[in-house]
Formats: structure tokens, sequence, C-alpha cells
């Protein structure tokens, strides 16, 4: 997401920079070049035109116009005003009142909401909190199969309908909630191809009945403009309390992101960013706007890796390190940490500087596979010894991995590199930070 918006910004930037001093003139040709690229980026117009008329003041103040290095001068000021846009600070999600808390999840059918019900209740469970998903859109059988088997795969409880009424449906899990003592209650509720009456109808009904402790609608980042209709008409007709934008690891624009919450006046709470469970961040708007600046995302890299990796076997892997000890098994693991963390690509453009790099590169995505590919073919032993493997056992592993015996070759020089840098890493200190929790009141 954003690539388009990066490429146009950069282009303007770097145009700034090659200016020893800026102009009004060339202030205003930049803010026009800026609201133009916010458009082809699916902003609305009227975000887009308040954006500019917001920042035209501070590009034209002393500190840009008599500033030694404008170009980096304007970046900052650009950065600020799209942290402001997109709202300043992480919002956590809170649970008003007393458990159990019922949080309604709203959106458009196709909008990833039984998708991120999953994801918001493991989230929910690696909190300390106790939840149960309740399957209330009873038009479709294959939602509610989709959510008994996300429920399935997390060890959630799922409560499946057994009515065709969705308000005695949501109810019924409120009641088992109570129960069984279950402190938390996500309601998937029906969606549509758009909004419409009986829609809205149904979730009244619901939001009447329950009273959630907050009420959140799932957007899909990549239709653009049109989510802002969406968002509109929840927040007119039902009200919300946060928003999360699904699929923002897709090719939208970024429009919906930049959008969403001067449209509703509602923090943007999570990022979906990929159908397995663990793939949610909270949103971060100061993270984001460096993203949308090509400054990378580096604390967003360091929690996607801290999220793959359970905190006994990172103290494992620091001790070893320290030492300089790690061993092929070392290597596999990392391996299949980075894979579950998301597509190569992905995450290279987080990392400072490699973003525009690897825009246009060929990156191979199956390099990972097929390393891992190898090191499943060795024996145990050969992982934890690797002058074991001679040119017969080499050929072995090559064969029995589908690979080449250059394959395997090129992977046991990565790990010798990898044996470098813990030998390099000897007597460093330090941890990686700490998921924030889930804030309840």
């Amino acid at each position: 997401m954003f690539e388009q918006l990066q490429e146009r910004l950069r282009q303007t930037f770097d145009r700034l920079r090659g200016r020893g001093k800026l102009t009004p003139e060339d202030i205003r040709r930049a803010l026009r070049e800026v609201r133009i690229a916010l458009l082809d980026a699916d902003v609305h117009f009227s975000v887009a035109r308040d954006f500019v008329a917001q920042l035209e003041p501070k590009l034209m103040g002393e500190d840009v116009m008599a500033s030694l290095t404008p170009g980096q001068t304007v970046v900052k000021h650009v950065h600020d005003a799209l942290r402001e846009l997109l709202g300043e600070d992480v919002q956590p999600l809170r649970l008003r009142g007393k458990a159990p808390h019922v949080v309604l999840l709203l959106g458009l059918q196709g909008a990833g909401k039984t998708t991120f019900a999953a994801k918001l209740a493991l989230r929910m469970k690696q909190e300390q909190h106790w939840p149960l998903l309740v399957a209330c859109d009873l038009k479709r059988p294959a939602a509610i199969e989709q959510l008994a088997v996300l429920g399935e795969r997390i060890g959630v409880p799922v409560q499946r309908p057994e009515t065709q009424d969705p308000v005695q449906a949501a109810r019924a899990g409120l009641e088992r909630a109570r129960r069984d003592g279950q402190d938390v209650v996500m309601i998937d509720t029906a969606g549509r191809q758009e909004v419409d009456q009986e829609l809205m109808a149904e979730i009244k009904a619901i939001h009447r009945a329950l009273d959630p402790a907050a009420t959140i609608l799932v957007l899909d980042a990549m239709t653009g403009q049109a989510a802002l209709g969406t968002a509109e008409a929840f927040a007119r007709e039902v009200g919300i309390d946060g928003v999360v934008l699904s699929k923002v690891d897709g090719d939208a624009r970024g429009g919906a992101a930049l959008s969403v919450r001067a449209a509703t006046g509602k923090p943007i709470l999570f990022a979906s960013t990929g159908e397995r469970p663990e793939q949610l961040e909270a949103f971060s708007p100061e993270r984001m706007a460096q993203r949308i600046l090509g400054m990378g995302d580096v604390m967003g890299l360091i929690e996607r890796a801290q999220a793959q990796v359970a905190e006994t076997d990172q103290r494992e892997m620091e001790k070893r390190l320290r030492k300089g000890q790690v061993t092929l098994d070392d290597l596999m693991a990392q391996l299949q940490t980075v894979r579950k963390m998301g597509s190569v690509r992905e995450i290279l453009g987080m990392i400072p500087g490699l973003g525009r790099k690897v825009k246009d590169q060929d990156v191979d995505e199956g390099q990972i596979g097929r390393s891992l590919a190898i090191l499943q073919s060795m024996t145990r032993q050969e992982r934890r010894d690797p002058r074991l493997l001679d040119a017969s056992r080499r050929r072995r592993i090559a064969k029995g991995s589908g690979t080449s015996v250059a394959d395997v070759n090129r992977m046991l020089r990565q790990f010798e590199e990898m044996r470098r840098m813990a030998k390099a890493m000897k007597g460093m200190r330090g941890k990686l930070p700490p998921m924030p929790p889930l804030e309840r009141r």
C-alpha cells in the first residue's frame, strides 16, 4: 500500500532538495504536487484540499524559507501533517463497562470482518482474556463455517446460531459467555455488497439488545474512496468507536487510510495485514506516516518478529548468540519466523532506505522455502554439526529437497555468515520491547 503515493512524494521532495533556497512559488508548486499525489492515491478531495490548506502556512514559514536544508524541513512538516491526519497517537481498544464485554463487528461483505474477528480473538487470548466468537451472519452459512474453522485453529470457542433471528443469536452468545465465564464476546454480524436499510435495521437491533462495550467497523483498504461512504453510513446510523483497515498489504493506493479518520472522527485501531490469525497490528499513525514518506518501519518489523518468537525461545537464542554458538537448527527457526512475518518484499520495504531499492527489483520469494526444504532434508545430527556435510551427503540432501547441490552450498554459506555475525555479537545485551497490552476501562 502507498507505493504510488510514496513515489510521487519522493519526486516532489527530490526537486526541493536540489534547491539551496525555496521561493514562495517553489512552495506553491510543491503543494500542488502533494495535492495531486493525494488525489491519485484515492484520498477524498475534501481531505486532500484541507490537508494542503493546513500545510501551506507552515511551509511558507521562516523555518522553511530560510533553512539551509529546506527540502528536509518540508519533509518534516509533511510528516507531522500526515501523522495528525492519521490520528497522532496509537489508540488502544477500550472496553467499557463490566465483563463480559461485547465487541460488535460491522462491515460490508468481503471486507474481512470474519477474519478480523478471529485475529482479534487471538490477540485477546494472548492478553489473558477468555474470548467467545459469536456467528450472527445468518444469511451466509459459509461465514458461519469460516468462523468455526478459524475459532478451532486459534483455540477459541465459537457460538453457532440456533435460530434465524440475529438478535436472538447474539443474545444467546452473551448468555453463554455469562454462563461459561468468558469475558469478551465478539459478534460477527452480517454484511452486504452495499449498505442497505435491512442491514442497518438488523445491526441497530443487535446494538440496542447488547449495548456493546465497543463497536468496530472493518473497512477494506482496497476499496479506496468507496470506503468513506460506508464508514460515514455506519457512523451515522449505528455509531462506531473505531475502524480496522483490512488488506493493507495489498495493492491499495492508501486513500481509505488517509481519509477515514477525517470522515468519521474515529481512530483507526488496527491494521490487518494478511490472512493468518496472527497478522494483526495496532495502527500507529507515526509509523504509517514514516512508511508513506519512505522512511521504513523498524518498530513494526521488530514487533512482527517478536510476535512469532516465544519469549523462552528468544532467551535461549540470546544466550547462544552471546556465546557465539548457533546451529543450522537456529537458522531453520529464523527462516520459519521470517516466512510467518510476511512476504520478503514487504519485510524489506519496512527497512529504511530499502523500500525504493526493492520496489522494481525481482525478489525471490521462493528462496526461503527452498532453504527450509534443504534444512528439513538433513538429519538432526547434520544440522547440529555441519562438518558432517561432505559431498555425498550434500547430493543426498539436494535430491531429497528437490534442489541442487549449488543451492545446498549457497544455504551453507548463508549459515556461515550467520555464524560469523553471532561471534561478532558476543557480549551484546538487551531485549526487544514487549507488545503494548490492550487497555481496559
